[in-house]
């Protein structure tokens, strides 16, 4: 997949791409920072604003990358040990 790049509106009303997303963009999304990069999702904490495009781009990924987890298998129950019964020694 393609990093992802948040877009950014500049002074004059343009665009540009971002270093990553602001805490508060990842808090509308539903994330926090430690899931955000554990899925890849770059943060910016300099950053204060919090565009809706960027979150609904966040949700996005979050749930396209989640779906293609894989589950984890669960853990099979560990056989115990027969227990051998003591054979008597003869004398």
């Amino acid at each position: 997949m393609r990093p992802m790049r948040p877009k950014i509106l500049k002074p004059n009303g343009k665009q540009r791409s971002g270093r990553g997303f602001s805490s508060e963009e990842l808090k509308k999304a539903g994330l926090n920072p430690i899931e955000a990069s554990r899925l890849g999702i770059p943060a910016d904490f300099r950053r204060k604003t919090a565009h809706d495009e960027n979150v609904e781009v966040i949700k996005a990924y979050a749930e396209k990358k989640k779906a293609e987890a894989k589950p984890k298998p669960k853990p099979k129950p560990k056989p115990e040990p027969k227990k051998k019964p003591k054979s008597k020694k003869p004398p």
